[in-house]
């Protein structure tokens, strides 16, 4: 503490050497002329920074001062105020009586004026770092009248700074970061202080930096403040953080300079550059020849001093696997090695397994080492009572449709693949063979028939087997049979549908009326072959003939051009067909012919019998229409003949009055009454005069004359009589 007072009282000394040294040349000149003229031929110059009296005043002619520029050393304080300069005019003669005022910045309070003198003295205490100049106006009066004797002049103060400011560091603490391993003078960060003294005056702003605490791992620069790496082969694995402590000293770094300091963290990054290790050279495991496959047998780990994406390693199997039994695969998550089955494992093949593992850093840094490691598993099977296993996963057998029962189909045989080789017994999964259609026997694995089998029913039986060991039921193994029903020639061929062939009455002879095709329910492996013949019965009939068309079908042929309808109408034609097989198997099927009329075409219009036009002119339709009219006639003679058994019952009631209705025709033409003709309605009904008493159930011919009937028919029959057809 008392070095630091006396370094600070050595620099207030020289500070104060520095000022007077400089304020001997300060000048009042006489403010009378005009600044402009400052520089006066003949004119004075007085010395005004602390003159006493009886010091000789120094005069020059023809020489201009800068005199417009005074100096006060910032924070200097002393129980008097500090003198800072003298104002001058060469009106000062004498007794005159003159005054000197100041204006400005800080007149009156920061600084005073001697109105006889024109001495200023600083009041205060002034920091630089607060304002470092200030702008004041003086000016000389008279003392009696207040007029002004000369013009305003302006002039400045400036503070003279001195080092009391330390270095500061803005953004502290600072984080940095530098790969491990890096080279001597590797850059790893640059840190940056400030100092509020005047950087251009002396060497108050002048910076020094160096380190306090961090070596000898890293050095700074002490003019650019850059922190580089000193010391060779910094391993992160070793220690990975370091605090720095840096300090920025002023005055160049001299003594009596202010300082600073800031403390700089910097962390080594990781590189690669540790292999993985395993934690040990040998694993043993021991997995259940059971073990399902894709299932884990054991954990291998390499463990890595690295971090993030360079500790992470990939394992794989280098010896001892040739079959390939084995897989190992990487956990993202714990980086450690599965182990697991890629094929089932066979107590009674192998035993054992001795694997070398590998693994190795998925990132390696480049021209580095084999970033790799090496360890031995070694593997016991372990025996597992296992289910029988079949000589077959899938069994397909064939057997004869319409085979006898109890007929032997085919064996399944199954074996315990265990050392102790236990007995099997077979047994048929009856959800397969719902119908029990099969038996199979448990000891020896027959499978037999129980049921008649039809080929053209189900082609195809898929019936699944049980295997189970004798000593231990819940080993069970299952198997697929597939029975396939072979084809036996038992269906007859017969007509792909049921054909009706229509026959032109004008068509030509040997014109195919149809083409007739079979179909077989049988599937014979040669394939289908028909054949087809007539009846015998119909070998010579003078009426149809069929060809054989090579390609399982017939066309049926006219044999002549005489067909007509009201001859006959329809023909029946039995054809025979008989297929290949062994026996051949035949059927009797019948053609249908309808003789049609045709158009000019061979266009079928109609084939019905009552179509046809009579040789009389007259069509089927007009002569059922007659024959209606002739019917209806027969009815009313019926009716009239009824009428005339009931004679004595009268027709018309006989009442109080007696009714009459009148019938009026009326002539278009007009005529008057002329034209006009009344008939007894009464004497049409009962011409003879006879009265007759009407049945209550024949009421509908009271008022019905006998002549309508005939307007009934007689249209009907005029028309057919002219040969109207189609009414």
């Amino acid at each position: 503490m008392l070095k630091r007072s006396e370094e600070m009282l050595m620099d207030l000394w020289i500070s104060l050497l520095l000022v007077w040294i400089t304020s001997v040349p300060c000048v009042s000149l006489s403010p009378i002329t005009s600044q402009s003229k400052s520089t006066q031929t003949g004119g004075s110059a007085v010395v005004a920074s602390g003159l006493g009296e009886g010091q000789r005043l120094l005069s020059r002619a023809k020489r201009g001062w800068v005199w417009n520029q005074m100096f006060v050393l910032e924070e200097f304080s002393g129980p008097d105020p500090i003198l800072v300069g003298r104002l001058h005019t060469d009106l000062d003669v004498g007794g005159k009586s003159i005054k000197y005022i100041l204006a400005g910045e800080g007149a009156g309070t920061i600084f005073a004026i001697n109105e006889l003198t024109g001495d200023i003295h600083a009041m205060k205490r002034l920091d630089r770092e607060e304002k470092a100049e200030y702008t004041l106006t003086a000016q000389v009066i008279n003392a009696e009248t207040d007029e002004p004797l000369e013009p305003p002049s302006e002039f400045i103060i400036k503070v003279q700074d001195i080092n009391d400011n330390p270095p500061q560091f803005v953004q502290a603490p600072y984080q940095a970061s530098v790969p491990e391993m890096s080279a001597v003078g590797t850059p790893v960060t640059r840190v940056t202080a400030t100092d509020a003294d005047d950087p251009v005056y002396g060497n108050s702003a002048k910076l020094v930096y160096s380190i306090l605490e961090g070596q000898p791992y890293f050095s700074i620069d002490p003019n650019s403040a850059t922190i580089k790496v000193a010391l060779q082969g910094m391993d992160r694995e070793m220690r990975e953080e370091y605090l720095v402590v840096i300090q920025a000293k002023d005055m160049g770094g001299h003594m009596g300079g202010l300082s600073g300091t800031t403390t700089v963290t910097i962390t080594l990054t990781d590189i690669n550059d540790n292999p993985p290790k395993f934690s040990k050279n040998l694993y043993e495991f021991v997995i259940p020849e059971d073990l399902p496959i894709g299932k884990m047998g054991g954990k291998v780990k390499a463990n890595d001093r690295d971090t993030g994406e360079n500790s992470k390693s990939t394992y794989g199997i280098v010896e001892g696997d040739d079959q390939g039994v084995f897989e190992i695969i990487t956990d993202s998550q714990t980086q450690e090695g599965i182990l697991q089955l890629k094929k089932p494992l066979d107590y009674e093949s192998k035993r054992a397994y001795n694997l070398k593992v590998e693994a190795t850093n998925v990132r390696s840094e480049p021209g580095s080492g084999p970033f790799k490691d090496t360890a031995t598993v070694k593997i016991t099977v372990e025996d597992s009572d296992e289910p029988p296993v079949f000589s077959k996963p899938i069994y397909q057998l064939e057997v004869n449709e319409n085979a006898p029962i109890n007929t032997i189909i085919g064996t399944v045989t199954a074996r315990d693949p265990d050392s102790t080789g236990s007995q099997v017994r077979y047994f048929i999964d009856r959800h397969t063979d719902l119908e029990r259609q099969f038996n199979i026997n448990v000891d020896d694995g027959k499978i037999t028939l129980a049921k008649l089998l039809d080929r053209e029913t189900d082609m195809w039986h898929n019936i699944t087997v049980t295997a189970t060991e004798v000593r231990n039921h819940s080993q069970i193994s299952r198997a697929i049979v597939a029975i396939r029903v072979m084809d036996i020639n038992d269906n007859a061929p017969e007509f792909a549908t049921e054909y009706e062939a229509f026959l032109c009455e004008n068509g030509k002879p040997g014109q195919v009326i149809q083409t007739v095709s079979a179909v077989d329910k049988d599937d014979p492996i040669q394939g289908h072959y028909f054949n087809y013949r007539l009846v015998p019965e119909m070998l010579n009939n003078p009426n149809f003939t069929i060809k054989n068309n090579q390609d399982n079908s017939i066309s049926v042929l006219a044999k002549h051009d005489t067909f007509r309808r009201q001859k006959q109408e329809m023909y029946f034609l039995p054809i025979i067909v008989t297929d290949n097989g062994h026996p051949p198997m035949s059927s009797t099927n019948t053609l249908t012919i309808r003789v049609c009329g045709c158009s000019k075409d061979g266009i079928v219009q109609s084939c019905n019998v009552e179509a046809y036009v009579l040789p009389i002119g007259l069509s089927m339709g007009a002569l059922i229409a007659i024959l209606a009219c002739i019917v209806l006639l027969l009815v009313i003679v019926v009716l009239f003949v009824t009428l005339r058994r009931h004679k004595n019952e009268p027709l018309i009631i006989k009442d109080d009055e007696d009714v009459r209705e009148n019938i009026i025709r009326y002539d278009d033409e007009g005529g008057g009454e002329e034209d006009t003709e009344a008939f007894d309605i009464a004497t049409l009904q009962n011409p003879d005069g006879i009265n007759v008493t009407v049945r209550p159930d024949l009421w509908f011919l009271r008022k019905v004359p006998f002549w309508s009937f005939w307007f009934l028919c007689s249209p009907t029959c005029v028309l057919n009589a002219r040969g109207f057809d189609g009414f």
